[in-house]
């Protein structure tokens, strides 16, 4: 008891308050000469108690907090102005571009497989039936037209064309009616395609779901990817510029993409609740890219408007390539 008192005295604070009281950096060893280490940042007294641990979780919280809550503003309403004042230098102010789009890509992902709802399986094998069997009659009644050209010797190259049209629309029809749309479609496309793509359509047929798992899945992994795949098309709406860099368009791009993420979880959240009108929401994003290309790069109205059109454009390619390797992974991982 006595050794306890005294080293109490000594050093009070030692093992009492939850701080450490070091000579040398926790972090990399380094002497220390203040508050903080010279050499990496890490704070001198390290705290070691629960009630700190909690000070931390919300210190980080309400921090991050106030930082959204003056992003999201921005990002909605004056995304030019977001873009500029980040790319220019104010970043304690705002959520970094890669932070909020990793943030609102989760939400996004999280809110759509909780709410969204599609057409259920049985229902579309239905209709693919029902579909099929209109073909059918339809094939019938061509072939009747068939006879008919045959037995008055009228050339038959345009009904015969026609036939083979409508047999194959029916096949497909049949096939997705009886397995489902990913295993018909499948099923169909293994008959018109190269030797290597086979096997992994024949996968793809026999288990569906495993596919659109695969698919969920990387697309919520490689989701960054869309950055790299805009960004050489933003570039060539400023090609050679001195003043606007590859910086500039990846930061444009992953704010852009960080609103498009969540209208998207916006529209499901509309959607879901039964209002109607959700539709409305496709026009946002035009208006959006106007917007932000008009305030980050200084434009005039005639240049804004100019380069929203193409990046529409763009940006349905960029999406195209994006899914395009989604299901490449997924057909061949």
């Amino acid at each position: 008891m006595t050794g306890g008192v005294l080293a109490g005295a000594v050093e009070p604070a030692a093992g009492s308050d939850g701080h450490t009281h070091e000579q040398a950096c926790l972090n990399c060893g380094t002497t220390l000469i203040g508050s903080h280490c010279h050499r990496c940042g890490q704070a001198a007294h390290v705290h070691r108690t629960l009630s700190a641990f909690f000070h931390d979780l919300l210190h980080g919280v309400f921090h991050f907090e106030g930082k959204i809550w003056r992003t999201i503003p921005l990002l909605a309403w004056k995304p030019g102005e977001l873009t500029r004042r980040y790319i220019d230098g104010q970043r304690a102010s705002f959520v970094s571009p890669i932070a909020l789009f990793l943030f609102f890509v989760f939400l996004m992902f999280a809110t759509v497989s909780s709410l969204a709802h599609f057409s259920t399986t049985d229902q579309v094998k239905r209709g693919m039936l029902e579909d099929a069997a209109k073909t059918e009659r339809q094939i019938a009644d061509t072939q009747k037209e068939r006879a008919a050209a045959i037995a008055a010797h009228r050339p038959t190259a345009a009904i015969d064309a026609r036939i083979k049209e409508l047999e194959g629309d029916a096949r497909l029809s049949r096939s997705i009616g009886e397995k489902g749309v990913v295993a018909g479609a499948a099923t169909r496309a293994a008959d018109d395609v190269p030797e290597f793509l086979r096997e992994p359509l024949a996968k793809v047929s026999d288990n569906p779901a495993l596919f659109f798992y695969k698919l969920k899945s990387s697309a919520y992994k490689y989701s960054w990817a869309l950055i790299p795949i805009s960004v050489p098309f933003l570039w060539l709406l400023f090609p050679f510029s001195r003043r606007f860099r590859l910086y500039d368009h990846t930061v444009f791009v992953t704010y852009s993409l960080c609103f498009m993420s969540l209208l998207a979880t916006l529209a499901t959240l509309w959607n879901a609740s039964g209002i109607g009108g959700a539709g409305l929401l496709v026009f946002a994003p035009p208006v959006h890219m106007y917007r932000q290309l008009r305030g980050a790069y200084s434009l005039g109205w005639f240049g804004a408007l100019w380069r929203t059109a193409v990046l529409t454009v763009v940006a349905g390619m960029a999406m195209v390539l994006f899914v395009v390797a989604l299901v490449g992974l997924g057909l061949f991982d």
